[in-house]
């Protein structure tokens, strides 16, 4: 049987190592030599039964999401249907979603699971809780409801989200050309684009009439980017290039861009118009107010959307007041190392703006700093890849590209986002850069962007989970996401990183206080009447933030109300249990395995990952 190694293991090898592991218990990796746990591994009869309700619940999402399926690399077999399919974005699409959710839910909750494995119960566990909180976000009455993801949001269509963002992205990056089968699927989908956009056009309009419009600098920001997107589809753009690219490339013969250009200009740009219209009538009635105790129902949509993003009860009142407290233990740190660097005066925030002005840790303008930035970022990927086996019994080998955002997304996105590929390693994971402009990132900054998003980070640990079953790859927690995000920077921190770096260190608190904003800000702009202006100044008064990149930042929030919570959130819960696992453990306590224990469990609401570190402390204490 294979064992705990300090080599990488390659992804089929990682598959291998963790179906061989099918009769261990979740936590049996706590210990060196034993083999990687599985969630969802088990052998008896129940078990099996549990494991296959599970992938007929798996099955039954996919075929809603066709999108997930080939991200996953899932659609093949008996699912290679769903190849040429994207998910339904109209409101009666969004009904059958929410009614399988519910008929599926019914099924696990008549599912008798005393006598499971401890894996098994906790997929069982994970699809409750992920199904149970998006049958509640269904019963709103408006927003775009997701199924254990991270992209909830009241608004259907706005700067960072909806289908004319989504599908060409997804297209050119996710969507395989090997054949002429793929390529006649990516003609479909592409059909298939034009009648989502019309899709979520009827519930755009639906929300309108019931009251809900977005803040009018939100719709500002959408229509310029979809003016761009409509441009590029009367013009035929990257819908077209992206096939003809491919296809000449893997010899596929076909008029495909010809065809393709006709869906473009035909279909594609007429639709995108139509929403276009529809948010420039929005826009002469919209009001600045950012949050959503503005919109009708938004205090209710609100405090759903704070337990979907951090699988908690917190209050808006608790998650403000832990943000305060977080950031006044970071700033106290940040503080003492700028005295060291002899940055004396004003507050920690004026001090970090005067550190973000010396011209030794910006990058050139344009193409050139583009280009060094790539580079800084392949460096230190490198760095931190050296290091995993100092921090993980098990040590995958990710699948991984650095990629630029597309030009048309940037101005709405985030500085970064990144996670893992598909499952056969055709798609690669992915971390994407923001660089509209180069002050975005800084010498200081940018390391713990890479380790967030890449290694160990979200590229990373989406690694473990293609062992997992499908579902499991499927569900994803915002808390445990972006939690492990910063436990990544944090890892970093401690494996070295800044040993010899104090302005990089500086950099990486600054990183996990700009979280500890976000607690404050998001809390601030929904519930607490915060204009848009006072979360920006909030940023670069207290934390010193890059104004470039907060702006962007606090539109997010008014987007994807409460997501910006998940992070520190879920940041001090996986602490919290480190610190558990050590007091209860001693001696006996090895950090390899604790995080082990927390990539290997899975994607989880943060009470499931409790339960799993206590069955590392049971396992482990018991000299197992």
């Amino acid at each position: 049987m294979l064992g705990m190694t300090d080599l990488p293991l390659s992804r089929r090898e990682l598959i291998l190592a963790l179906t061989s592991a099918a009769a261990l218990p979740l936590i049996a990796g706590c210990s060196s030599g034993s083999n990687p746990p599985v969630s969802g591994a088990g052998t008896g009869p129940t078990d099996a039964a549990a494991l296959k309700l599970l992938d007929e619940i798996a099955d039954n999402l996919l075929n809603l999401f066709p999108d997930t399926a080939t991200s996953l690399g899932l659609d093949m077999g008996a699912r290679a249907g769903l190849r040429s399919k994207l998910v339904d974005r109209s409101a009666d699409g969004q009904k059958r979603i929410a009614q399988q959710v519910r008929a599926d839910l019914d099924r696990l909750n008549g599912f008798t699971a005393d006598a499971l494995s401890h894996g098994v119960r906790t997929s069982v566990e994970v699809v409750k809780s992920a199904y149970a909180t998006a049958l509640e976000g269904f019963a709103l009455p408006y927003g775009d409801i997701t199924v254990g993801s991270w992209r909830n949001t009241p608004y259907v269509v706005i700067q960072n989200v909806g289908a004319y963002l989504d599908v060409p992205r997804f297209l050119d990056s996710d969507h395989r050309i090997e054949n002429a089968a793929d390529a006649e699927a990516y003609i479909e989908r592409l059909q298939s684009y034009a009648k989502q956009l019309d899709g979520e056009l009827g519930r755009v309009q639906t929300a309108r009439a019931a009251g809900l419009v977005p803040p009018s600098f939100l719709i500002d920001k959408a229509l310029a980017q979809m003016r761009l997107s409509a441009k590029s589809a009367r013009e035929g753009g990257g819908l077209v290039e992206s096939i003809e690219r491919r296809t000449k490339a893997a010899n596929i013969a076909g008029n495909w861009g010809e065809r393709a250009r006709k869906i473009a200009v035909s279909d594609v740009a007429p639709a995108l118009s139509r929403q276009i219209a529809e948010l420039e009538a929005q826009r002469k009635i919209a009001k600045d107010d950012a949050g959503m105790w503005a919109r009708p129902h938004g205090e209710e949509f609100y405090r759903w959307a704070l337990k979907a993003s951090t699988t908690t009860g917190m209050t808006p009142d608790e998650i403000h007041e832990m943000g305060q407290s977080e950031l006044k233990k970071l700033h106290a740190q940040m503080d003492a190392i700028l005295r060291d660097l002899g940055y004396t005066e004003g507050s920690v925030g004026d001090r970090m703006k005067a550190l973000a002005k010396d011209p030794k840790f910006r990058f050139a303008d344009g193409d050139p700093g583009r280009a060094e930035i790539m580079a800084f970022i392949n460096g230190r990927l490198e760095w931190i890849k050296a290091q995993m086996p100092r921090a993980f019994n098990t040590v995958v080998n990710p699948n991984m590209e650095v990629k630029r955002l597309p030009p048309e997304e940037e101005p709405g996105a985030p500085a970064a986002y990144g996670g893992a590929g598909s499952i056969d390693g055709k798609v690669p994971g992915r971390f994407w850069i923001n660089l509209d402009s180069t002050s975005r990132h800084s010498r200081y900054s940018l390391p713990d962007l890479t380790f967030h998003e890449a290694i160990p980070g979200h590229i990373w640990q989406g690694e473990y989970t293609h062992g997992m079953p499908p579902i499991r790859q499927i569900l994803q927690f915002n808390a445990y996401s972006e939690g492990w995000g910063l436990y990544a920077e944090q890892l970093a921190d401690e494996l070295g990183a800044y040993e010899t770096d104090k302005v990089g260190r500086l950099g990486y608190l600054q990183s996990i206080a700009f979280r500890a904003c976000r607690l404050v800000v998001d809390t601030g702009i929904h519930a607490k009447r915060w204009t848009r202006e006072e979360g920006v100044k909030f940023f670069v008064d207290v934390n010193g933030s890059n104004p470039v990149e907060v702006a962007s930042e606090v539109d997010r929030y008014c987007s994807w109300p409460g997501q910006a919570c998940g992070y520190k959130v879920g940041h001090s819960e996986i602490n919290t249990q480190r610190e558990r696992a050590k007091t209860k453990l001693g001696s006996r306590f090895d950090l390899k395995a604790f995080n082990d224990t927390v990539v290997l469990g899975g994607n989880v609401p943060l009470d499931v990952l409790a339960k799993n570190v206590t069955e590392y402390i049971r396992t482990r204490g018991a000299g197992k």
